[in-house]
């Protein structure tokens, strides 16, 4: 057993549903505030070109994504930015219900994106800071790295 599978085992399931909750209720208001990028390619423009923009930073992946190399290679260089810049990274490991939260407010259900693999959260405006849920996912975040798990990995409850 690893370090980081021992830290993650002592958080409690409630705990990490309201952080599920509270990643929903940021990915609705990012929607709404059109402060969200889709797609590794496009995600990596924007860290190129703004990262001190960037708030939140989530990967998502399934069984079959953690075989494919490429990917992870994006996801490595992609996660060693993020820590560089400070920028809160979580890892998403059930993207059918992301690209579900994030397709019925984009698109209103149309069809899927290519690349949901990737998704940044943008601070447009100063009164975000505020917001609580993105508070508390921020705070997870700093908790994680304080048990040396860098990139925690959540479960978005099904609804």
């Amino acid at each position: 057993m690893t370090l980081e599978e021992l830290a993650g085992e002592h958080q409690t399931f409630g705990s990490m549903e309201k952080v599920g909750d509270a990643l929903e209720e940021v990915l609705s208001k990012a929607l709404t505030q059109r402060s969200i990028t889709i797609g590794v390619y496009e995600a990596a423009k924007l860290l190129n070109v703004d990262p001190d923009n960037v708030v939140l930073c989530l990967l998502a992946a399934d069984e079959e994504d953690n075989q494919d190399v490429a990917l992870q290679i994006h996801f490595t260089l992609i996660q060693a930015f993020c820590c560089e810049n400070d920028i809160n990274i979580l890892r998403v490991s059930n993207p059918s219900r992301l690209a579900e939260l994030l397709l019925l407010g984009a698109s209103g259900g149309g069809e899927q994106p290519a690349d949901l693999h990737c998704v940044l959260v943008t601070n447009p405006h100063a009164s975000q800071w505020k917001d609580p849920a993105l508070s508390q996912l921020i705070c997870f975040c700093r908790e994680s790295r304080y048990m040396d798990q860098w990139v925690p990995v959540i479960n978005l409850p099904e609804r």
